[in-house]
């Protein structure tokens, strides 16, 4: 197994294995405006033999109002329906959005979390699959039901362990999220603008190459070196508005050989929903 199939593959790469029975491939095409888009989108059309995963209703748990827009889902659940499409502790995933891998690194570091290691995200998403003539296909494929056995990894922390670590050169807190919601501008998805006091600003969009590709390792690791400095890739921890975007970062530290680094899963729309912890507003 090719060692990259870790983090990213390419479109003409996932074309040759499509038919590999230890292969599974999961559109995770989703739209936080319109939250329908992405079931319609791949019933009208998806990679073929590509099972479907929904952000709300695969990829996270049930909301409280206190702990975010996104809550990690319960993992004995996603490993069953994993392994309800075909998926088993020895299966390479393959997960691909139309989003710059927003929503596929999601499922990404799930799996991870999971104590999977043979995922990757298709690098380009749809996009680049389709720019090399690579077809679609509407039909619904049939899974083989296989058994997935847990093996949780450390990938997380909460809201208490930042809270506690807030000013500690422990911790580097990276905001995925683009810089005027950082700022605490144009916040349309949360009641509170603004950030988590002594966060540094990462835009997951700033990992892609202007073809909506994931820059190469090279440049990826001297950008995430300028951020962490002499810290190591274990005192990172990643947060965005629920936990999708800062995903896309963790995966890049990975692509970058910078291995380690944690989630805020809760991040800023669990931090904010209690008034009792600080806040900050404009540049870092």
């Amino acid at each position: 197994m090719n060692a990259s199939y870790s983090t990213l593959i390419g479109a003409l790469d996932l074309a040759q294995r499509l038919h590999d029975p230890d292969w599974v491939v999961f559109d995770c095409r989703f739209d936080l405006a319109n939250p329908a888009f992405g079931h319609q989108a791949y019933l009208d059309g998806h990679v073929p033999g590509a099972f479907f995963l929904d952000l709300d209703d695969d990829l996270s748990s049930a909301k409280t109002g206190r702990n975010g827009r996104h809550p990690l889902p319960d993992p004995a659940r996603l490993a069953a329906r994993l392994a309800a499409c075909g998926v088993s502790n020895h299966s390479q995933v393959v997960a691909y959005d139309d989003a710059g891998g927003m929503f596929a690194a999601r499922l990404w570091w799930l799996l991870r979390w999971l104590g999977h290691h043979r995922v990757a995200v298709l690098d380009g998403g749809l996009q680049s699959w389709l720019s090399l003539g690579q077809p679609l296909d509407s039909t619904l494929p049939e899974a083989q039901q296989r058994t997935y056995t847990l093996s949780l990894r450390s990938e997380r922390v909460d809201a208490d362990y930042v809270l506690e670590h807030l000013g500690s050169a422990d911790m580097v807190l990276i905001d995925a999220r683009s810089p005027d919601r950082f700022r605490g501008e144009n916040e349309a998805l949360d009641p509170v603008g603004g950030h988590i006091p002594g966060a540094i600003n990462r835009f997951f969009r700033d990992n892609l190459d202007s073809k909506g590709c994931f820059k190469q390792p090279s440049v990826l690791r001297e950008e995430f070196g300028a951020l962490l400095g002499a810290h190591g890739p274990r005192q990172v921890i990643h947060q965005c508005g629920s936990g999708v975007t800062a995903c896309v970062n963790a995966l890049a530290m990975e692509a970058a050989g910078l291995p380690g680094s944690r989630l805020y899963a809760g991040s800023w729309s669990e931090w904010c929903a209690d008034p009792s912890r600080p806040v900050a507003r404009g540049s870092a």
